[in-house]
């Protein structure tokens, strides 16, 4: 494959790096409207370079390091419940459905276990997994690191069928998968492109231009979707960098609204605006139904600022040094801050329920944290 892959240099470009491109911004004082609260911390192996986060499954939450150890917590108390070594190394970290418990692995197989850490069945596919599988309906989706999605069988991990697309010779690395949502897979792609996949078969609803590449260099034509779309009722939005964020018809994909706001990171929605962590570390609120600017948070520069998480009234982020922000909603303003284990939060907080949220550190710290 021709495909040259630019992890380190867009990186730093980006801001989504190990190491920022500018020191990271020194945290002020703050004065906390709100508190954040550990209900409970666990430990699985370190990511190394990956972004994983955990992931539910019933009563449990999952987590895998980079080493292949899988731990199942309780939701409520963080109590172990199961732990398991899946007997190799995992690239795409951890997915769950339909009972499973899903890793993928650098040399692009798929594991399947039960929720006990039971093996079911393992599928080699093309190449490197860099993303959490995703199950649905019968069906096991992975996306692999040659621009193919495979759908799987849930039940045995035999091949249904299989999407693939070309890939520019320059691109981003990310460990971006897919979103499976509706009867759909939706997925963002090099070049600035969205494309809408029909679950059962794989067959291609449409495809959307997210960004379109401009510049005169290779590395500024790079306009790549990196992070995952997000499906909200009737529509489904992504974020390209160097691009745009734009919002699209879930069921046609005709264009409803563009802003010009690049991003690797990525963005998440509520009821009444879009959020994106911009390539600048920036945290921005639009308005959902125009694209219109709300607010822009701009006191996190340098600090690889994680894809933004809607809570309630409020807006989490991560950041390079495990800090975990809170924002309001309204302003972005800063209502409460709090300390993991010193090491990087770079993939999305998950939602617990209302007021509680996961977060993973590089270093493999699990932490569930309460906004009172």
């Amino acid at each position: 494959m021709r495909s040259i892959v630019l992890s380190a240099a867009l990186a730093l470009l980006a801001g989504c790096g190990s190491t920022p491109a500018h020191p990271p911004a020194e945290l002020t004082e703050i004065q906390p409207t709100v508190t954040l609260k550990v209900l409970w911390q666990g430990s699985v192996g370190s990511a190394g370079k990956n972004s994983f986060f955990p992931q539910p499954l019933g009563n449990a939450i999952y987590a895998v390091g980079a080493d292949g150890g899988v731990t199942g917590f309780e939701k409520a108390s963080g109590r172990t419940t199961t732990s398991f070594d899946a007997g190799e190394r995992v690239s795409g970290g951890v997915g769950t459905g339909g009972g499973l418990v899903l890793l993928g692995t650098p040399k692009g197989r798929v594991l399947a276990f039960d929720h006990e850490g039971k093996p079911l069945w393992q599928t080699q596919l093309s190449s490197e997994v860099l993303a959490p599988p995703e199950a649905q309906e019968g069906l096991v989706v992975v996306r692999t690191g040659d621009g193919r999605i495979h759908g799987l069988e849930a039940a045995n991990g035999k091949s249904k069928w299989i999407y693939q697309r070309a890939t520019p010779a320059l691109t981003v690395r990310t460990h971006a998968g897919v979103v499976v949502r509706q009867g759909g897979v939706f997925a963002g792609f090099p070049g600035g492109r969205l494309v809408a996949l029909a679950l059962a078969n794989g067959n291609i609803g449409w495809e959307a231009v997210v960004a379109l590449p401009r510049g005169t260099t290779e590395l500024e034509r790079v306009a790549d979707v990196t992070s995952l779309p997000v499906v909200d009722g009737a529509q489904v939005c992504a974020a390209a960098f160097q691009g745009r964020v734009a919002c699209f018809d879930a069921f046609r994909g005709t264009l409803l609204w563009a802003r010009d706001v690049s991003s690797v990171a990525g963005i998440g929605t509520d009821a009444r605006y879009l959020y994106v962590t911009d390539d600048k570390n920036a945290v921005q609120a639009l308005d959902k139904t125009s694209g219109a600017g709300i607010w822009r948070q701009d006191k996190l520069a340098g600090r690889n600022v994680s894809a933004p998480l809607a809570l309630g009234r409020h807006v989490v982020v991560g950041d390079l040094e495990g800090y975990v922000h809170l924002l309001s909603r309204e302003d972005g303003s800063f209502a409460a801050r709090i300390e993991t284990d010193g090491s990087a939060i770079s993939a999305p907080p998950i939602a617990l329920d209302a007021t509680s949220f996961l977060v993973q550190t590089r270093s493999g710290g699990v932490f569930a944290i309460t906004v009172q």
